[in-house]
């Protein structure tokens, strides 16, 4: 005989706002907010007046009225409010597990453009940990800030007075396309693999800056080649797309720090595109450097995607296809 399933535990709460004129942004057009959360977390919401009623699963009911809350402070702040907020303030508050991050206790950057402030608790922790650390490793997939929230890292640190000049590297590997048959000198061969470092800094600091920093040496955009030989003292380097390093030139780029120096180490393990089945020299420093003091290790999952909603299922359809071909190829074995 079956077990009768138990009905799933529903709660009822209510969150009062004091001032009316803020609810129009917090809710949106036509409560499109309140119903992203409800799409979001199974719960129903109804407003009426200042008052929203919340009734749903506990976890996901309190997780509702802590988003709301956060909405609530960040448009008294004067932020404007979209889906991406809306998906960042339940992030920030999912779980009650530990890992979720109050309202109003966020790390944040602030660069000449914009202030930065993180969109899950994983980007809280990643922030927190580049201002304390003098190495840190960051892995995970497309889409979840590793690179973009790094180059604002350096940009504000740089514009502070606290390092000297940005370094911004990636190895120059060839994923489909060669570089000698690609037109112009080598920086024009080399700039396209550099754009997802030049688009951050160009959202981080005003363009004329940019221009001017990179002229003068202060921002410098090379390939991981260009490294070896070099020590960087009172430097900001981004080592980005690390994945595809090898591990002779994961430890030279390593080696390059100097004094009053910080490095950030990022990329994508489930991405390499070295030829020939070479070993990663990026899952080799992990592996390497675990445990060593000064050294620290953010990674990221497909919860912390932060792009449009869709790069999330495409990572998840992926990583499911992924995992279906290592059973079917284990079972044949």
């Amino acid at each position: 005989m079956k077990p009768v399933p138990r009905p799933t535990e529903t709660v009822s709460m209510q969150i009062e706002f004091d001032d009316n004129r803020l609810l129009s942004a917090v809710f949106g057009e036509h409560d499109r907010h309140l119903a992203r959360i409800e799409q979001r977390l199974g719960v129903s919401l109804h407003n009426r007046g200042n008052v929203v009623s919340i009734s749903g699963p506990p976890d996901a009911a309190a997780t509702a009225r802590d988003a709301l809350q956060r909405l609530y402070d960040a448009v008294g702040e004067g932020q404007q409010i979209g889906f991406a907020e809306v998906d960042a303030a339940v992030r920030m508050t999912e779980g009650g597990n530990g890992d979720s991050v109050a309202a109003g206790t966020e790390p944040f950057i602030q660069t000449k453009r914009k202030r930065i402030i993180a969109r899950s608790p994983t980007q809280a922790r990643y922030m927190k940990t580049i201002g304390e650390r003098e190495m840190v490793f960051a892995t995970g997939p497309a889409g979840t800030g590793k690179t973009y929230l790094a180059v604002c890292a350096a940009v504000a640190m740089l514009t502070a007075g606290k390092v000297d000049r940005i370094v911004l590297s990636r190895p120059a590997v060839e994923a489909g396309e060669r570089l000698g048959f690609l037109p112009g000198d080598m920086r024009d061969k080399v700039d396209p693999y550099m754009r997802p470092l030049y688009d951050a800094l160009y959202d981080a600091l005003p363009a004329e800056q940019v221009m001017k920093r990179l002229e003068t040496g202060e921002i410098e955009i090379a390939p991981l080649a260009f490294m070896r030989g070099r020590t960087l003292p009172n430097a900001f380097v981004i080592l980005d797309e690390a994945q595809n390093t090898t591990p002779v030139q994961m430890k030279m780029a390593l080696t390059r720090m100097g004094e009053n120096s910080r490095m950030v180490v990022t990329g994508d393990v489930t991405q390499i595109d070295l030829p020939g089945g070479l070993r990663s020299g990026l899952v080799d420093a992990i592996e390497t450097l675990s445990g060593v003091p000064g050294i620290d290790f953010i990674r990221f999952t497909q919860a912390d995607v932060v792009r449009h909603e869709l790069v999330t299922r495409i990572i998840q359809a992926y990583d499911h296809t992924e995992r279906a071909r290592s059973a079917n190829t284990e079972g044949d074995s």
